[in-house]
């Protein structure tokens, strides 16, 4: 398939925590899809390298931009670079994260700020700094978490907190992007396969008798959800919250 019968030909994209597991998917999913990709990363330079070979040496564009998603002025350069590079922001994907966590009792205050400066800060950051480049037809899609409908488990309550954030401001967020055409939705993956997650981790002993479909997903799984939430075919899904959990909240 030529680049200019991809469908996200000629796009730009921004894959924010994009060195590893789901965002690495996400970026390269984006670039067989068509667009220039720009990822950041914070603690996994090596890694980020590695997704921008491995996009090139498959014939896509892709850059690394190193930001720590808790840092604003981090955040808001990141952005700026994706545009001076790539010539543009068509495609905002809010995937860095972080899942600190331990009983409420016990969480010190300061993970507390860390958790809310990466995954809700960072966020609005981004978000606010695309809205002010995109163009009609832009995209923003956000890496939320099946725990907003189901906790699975205890000591999950902060992660939660943040995500459940992230929900309403994407819910909320559409009444003023609508009208500019651009379209914000959220995937929350289930338990799938990642360094923070993996299938035969303490977690998978807990959740994996809750999976309908009787196995942890894979980041490639979520990254074919966002590359749909990304193309013209989804152009009049917005405020959308898509669970891919294979049946785990159902």
């Amino acid at each position: 398939m030529s680049n200019e019968t991809r469908s996200l030909a000629g796009k730009a994209a921004l894959v924010t925590g994009g060195s590893r597991s789901i965002g690495a998917a996400i970026a390269k999913r984006l670039a067989a899809d068509g667009a220039a990709v720009a990822i950041t990363y914070s603690a996994s330079p090596e890694k980020a390298k590695q997704v921008v070979a491995d996009i090139e040496a498959a014939g896509g564009k892709a850059i690394a931009i190193e930001a720590d998603a808790g840092n604003i002025e981090a955040v808001r350069a990141a952005v700026a670079k994706t545009v001076e590079e790539l010539g543009s922001i068509d495609i905002l994907v809010n995937n860095a994260g972080l899942g600190l966590g331990g009983p409420i009792e016990e969480i010190p205050f300061e993970t507390y700020e860390r958790m809310v400066a990466v995954n809700v800060t960072g966020v609005f950051v981004a978000t606010q700094e695309a809205v002010r480049r995109m163009k009609t037809g832009g995209r923003i899609i956000y890496i939320g978490s099946s725990m907003t409908r189901y906790a699975a488990f205890p000591t999950a309550s902060l992660y939660t907190l943040t995500k459940g954030a992230i929900t309403g401001f994407n819910r909320s967020l559409v009444r003023d992007l609508g009208p500019k055409g651009i379209t914000v939705n959220t995937v929350h993956p289930g338990p799938t396969d990642t360094d923070m997650n993996p299938a035969h981790g303490p977690v998978a002993q807990i959740v994996g008798p809750g999976m309908a479909i009787g196995r942890y997903g894979q980041p490639h799984e979520i990254a074919s959800v966002v590359a749909f939430l990304a193309s013209p075919e989804a152009a009049f899904v917005t405020g959308a919250d898509i669970v891919a959990d294979g049946g785990l909240t159902a």
